[in-house]
């Protein structure tokens, strides 16, 4: 590993910052499992050496390969593996095979496995179906939250869900046969309008009642004690605006949220610009609730700017302490014949400057982590 970015974690370890103060906030959930409440703990902890690098679905596929045991992307450009795995059960509450059409849901539940095994971090989202209408999480018909509620049409129907969700996370366990513990991210971007369950779709109170019912049935009912609770927005303008939907601190225990790249950065800062202002405001907020923050999901789809990672992403971030930051998937090409990938694969043409990255100081993937033994 580079002998600047061992000199720099090293030192930050002794650099008490505004975060290490707090690093005793409990989970939400005081049932937690050990090796939860030993990952909160040191999820605290690592924001002082730096910030964690994820990627979307890492170990399933990249840029013109699917399903090879051990293989990533971002460990054939960077010589590592990310510290951070992402994944998403979408299509289990209907029945599906997988979440995509690539691996199976038996085949995600192995590279959790690995990922846990291997001393890494999972998190989970949801893109959840329509419950009104059965059709994808995009489709916006409104009055979905409220059906799903207490005495809505298809309360029931989505509590079946849920069962779904809590046994198939509940199955994921380590060599030690210990549950895996799981960074939670349901309902995420509810800022934007493209899900059923966004801001223009729903009431706050409305939103905020399917956030507390789910934690409930799932913490109290069904005892998922393997679950860390991140709360998640795509782009807000004010610390009201964020918290407009917020469920409450018994209820969460991160705070996020989602923000690409859509533009040139050469011509235009609005990315660094937007990143910067909402940062600051969930610096504050984070602070004030005692609160883990961190960016749940970002990239440029094909990086085509040389100095994405070590420039526009690196001043997007700024100062802020933040526990992570998660790259969106490398599908490669696409039904529509579109290359779809956020993370430099070998050969592309800007993956020294994700080497430069991966060598910062500040920034941690896997090898990075496993010094730590996030778990115990």
């Amino acid at each position: 590993m580079n002998s600047l970015k061992n000199f720099i974690i090293v030192s930050n370890v002794f650099c008490a910052g505004l975060f290490a103060a707090q690093d005793t906030s409990s989970l939400s959930n005081k049932n937690a499992t050990p090796e939860t409440q030993n990952l909160y703990k040191n999820l605290w902890q690592l924001m002082d050496k730096g910030v964690m690098f994820g990627h979307q679905d890492d170990l399933g596929y990249g840029v013109n390969w699917r399903m090879q045991d051990g293989r990533s992307d971002v460990k054939e450009t960077a010589g590592d593996y990310p510290a951070v795995f992402g994944w998403d059960v979408m299509n289990i509450e209907s029945g599906g095979k997988g979440p995509i059409d690539i691996f199976s849901f038996a085949q995600m539940k192995k590279m959790m496995e690995d990922v846990y095994n291997m001393g890494g971090i999972n998190t989970v989202s949801w893109h959840a179906n329509n419950p009104l209408t059965g059709k994808t999480a995009w489709d916006n018909t409104k009055g979905g939250v409220k059906a799903i509620l207490p005495g809505g049409e298809k309360h029931q129907m989505f509590l079946n869900w849920l069962d779904l969700i809590s046994d198939y996370l509940a199955s994921v366990k380590g060599k030690d046969k210990k549950q895996v513990p799981i960074l939670w991210r349901p309902y995420h971007e509810l800022t934007g309008s493209w899900f059923w369950w966004g801001k223009n779709n729903c009431t706050s109170e409305e939103f905020k009642q399917l956030w507390k019912m789910t934690y409930d049935y799932l913490t109290k009912t069904k005892g998922r004690n393997n679950l860390i609770w991140i709360y998640n927005t795509s782009d807000f303008n004010t610390k009201e605006e964020f918290l407009e939907f917020y469920p409450g601190d018994e209820y969460a225990d991160m705070i996020s949220f989602d923000i690409y790249e859509l533009d040139n950065p050469v011509h235009n800062t609005g990315f660094v610009e937007r990143s910067q202002k909402q940062f600051a405001i969930m610096d504050e907020i984070a602070k004030e609730h005692h609160k883990i923050p961190a960016l749940a999901e970002t990239g440029y789809e094909q990086i085509p700017y040389n100095r994405f990672w070590t420039k526009t992403l690196t001043e997007a971030i700024g100062n802020y302490k933040i526990s992570y930051i998660l790259a969106w998937r490398n599908h490669g090409l696409t039904e529509e014949k579109k290359m779809h990938y956020y993370v430099p694969y070998k050969g592309h043409p800007n993956e020294q400057d994700f080497r430069d990255f991966y060598n910062l100081g500040n920034t941690l993937f896997l090898k990075d982590i496993q010094k730590t033994n996030v778990y115990k």
